[in-house]
C-alpha cells in the first residue's frame, strides 16, 4: 500500500512515528497492521490508561477472563497475563519493522507497574518479569525517570533488557536519564552482552508542559505572558535535543559506539495538542530531527496525515531562542524546576490512578468471568 506523503517525510528526515495505543481490537482487526502499510507507523507504546480504555471496551478480552477466573487468577496476575499477551501480540505484527530496521523500529513499549515509581528493587524484579513474559527481542520495558528509577535504568540494561525511559520533564532529570543509559551499558558490556542488540528511547513529555505552563501565565495576564503562550514545551524538548547531541558526541559515548552500542534516541512523548487554540499538528511538525521517535495518539497521526507541514529540521539552529524562551517564563517569576516537579509528580499520580483505574475494571470483568463459569460448573453438573 502507498505510504502517506506527510508521514514520509517525517521518517525522511529521521522522525520515527509511533502509535500511542493498543487494544485487542485494533491487533485483531488487522487495524494495526492497516496503519503500519498506510501510516508508515513503526512502533507502539502503551501505558496503564491505554490498557484500562482497552479492557472497558467490547468483549475481546472475555474468552482469557474466563480462563484466569477458572485458573483461579488474582486481578494483578490477570492484567499482568493479559497485557502481556497484546503487547506479544503486537511484537509479532510489528516484528518485519523490527527485521527491516535492524532492531531501531518496530519496537513496542510496556509499562512496569506505576506503583513501584519509587522502588528501584521491585522495579527492576519487574522489568525482569516483563521482558520474560513477552519473551520477544522487540518488545521495550517502560521505566521512569524518577530517581529511583534511574538506578533502575541502568540495572535493567545491564541485563540487555532494552527499556523506553517514561516521564522525563526537565532537561537535569534527562541529563540523568543519559547518564544512566551510558552506566547500564557500561555494566553490560563488563557481563558480556551483546551491545548492539540492546536499544532504548527516552520519553520527553511535551504537552503538558504548555498545559501547565500556559495556566500560569493566564494568572499573570500581561502582554508579555500571553506572547509566551505555546512556547514553553516546544522550546524544552528542543533543548533537550542540544542536550542529546552534546552526550551522545562525547569520548564516553563514542568508546560505548565503537562497541556496538546504539544511541538512546529522544522521544516525543504526549503529543497531542491540548489547547484548541494551537495546531493540532504542533508538537509534531516543530520538533523534526535525526534520531528522534514520535509517538501519537491517533488522533494526532491522522492530523500529520492529514494536513502535517513537515518541512525538515526545525530543531537544530534554534537553541538560543528555546534558551530565550525559558529565561523569560523565569523572569516572569514562573520556575521551571518547580514546574518540571511538580509535572513528574502528577505523571506518577495520573499513571498510578490509571493503573487503580485498569484493576477495578479488571477485577469487575473477573468477577463476572468468575460467576459465568461457575454457573457454567453448576449447568454440567446437572
Amino acid at each position: 500500500m502507498a505510504q502517506n506523503s506527510n508521514i514520509k517525510s517525517l521518517a525522511d528526515a529521521g522522525v520515527s512515528v509511533w502509535l500511542d495505543d493498543l487494544s485487542r481490537e485494533r491487533i485483531e482487526t488487522n487495524n494495526l497492521q492497516d496503519l503500519i502499510d498506510t501510516l508508515g507507523v513503526v512502533g507502539v507504546t502503551t501505558n496503564p490508561s491505554i490498557f484500562q480504555a482497552a479492557l472497558a471496551k467490547g468483549d475481546r478480552y472475555d474468552a482469557d477472563l474466563r480462563q484466569f477466573a477458572a485458573d483461579g487468577k488474582t486481578v494483578d496476575e490477570t492484567v499482568f497475563g493479559l497485557t502481556t499477551q497484546d503487547v506479544r501480540n503486537a511484537c509479532d505484527i510489528l516484528k518485519p519493522v523490527y527485521d527491516s530496521t535492524n532492531g531501531v523500529d518496530g519496537r513496542v513499549s510496556i509499562e512496569v507497574d506505576p506503583r513501584l515509581a519509587h522502588e528501584t528493587a521491585k522495579t527492576v524484579d519487574q522489568a525482569k518479569e516483563l521482558a520474560a513474559a513477552v519473551a520477544r527481542d522487540n518488545v521495550l520495558i517502560k521505566i521512569p525517570a524518577t530517581v529511583e528509577g534511574l538506578p533502575a535504568i541502568s540495572q535493567v540494561l545491564a541485563e540487555g533488557i532494552s527499556v523506553n525511559v517514561t516521564l522525563i520533564f526537565s532537561l537535569d532529570r534527562y541529563r540523568g536519564v543519559m547518564n544512566a543509559f551510558l552506566t547500564g551499558l557500561e555494566q553490560a558490556r563488563e557481563r558480556g552482552k551483546d551491545l548492539s542488540k540492546i536499544h532504548s528511547v527516552a520519553s520527553f513529555f511535551v504537552s503538558r508542559v504548555d498545559t501547565e505552563i500556559d495556566k500560569r501565565l493566564d494568572a499573570i495576564g500581561t502582554d508579555e505572558a500571553k506572547a509566551l503562550k505555546g512556547k514553553a514545551a516546544v522550546a524544552n524538548a528542543r533543548l533537550a535535543y542540544q542536550a542529546f547531541e552534546e552526550v551522545f558526541a562525547t569520548p564516553r559515548w563514542k568508546n560505548l559506539a565503537d562497541d556496538g552500542a546504539n544511541a538512546q534516541r529522544p522521544l516525543w512523548a504526549s503529543t497531542g495538542v491540548k489547547d484548541p487554540a494551537y495546531s493540532d499538528t504542533l508538537y509534531v511538525t516543530e520538533l523534526v530531527a535525526p534520531n528522534t521517535v514520535n509517538t501519537m495518539p491517533e488522533k494526532t497521526l491522522d492530523a500529520v496525515a492529514d494536513h502535517g507541514a513537515v518541512t525538515g529540521n526545525t530543531i537544530e539552529g534554534t537553541y538560543e531562542d528555546a534558551g530565550g524562551v525559558l529565561d523569560a517564563l523565569e523572569g516572569l517569576g514562573i520556575s521551571y524546576a518547580q514546574v518540571t516537579d511538580q509535572l513528574e509528580t502528577e505523571g506518577v499520580e495520573k499513571f498510578e490512578a490509571a493503573w487503580g483505574e485498569l484493576l477495578d475494571e479488571a477485577q469487575s470483568d473477573l468477577d463476572l468471568a468468575r460467576a459465568d463459569v461457575e454457573q457454567s460448573g453448576k449447568q454440567d453438573d446437572k
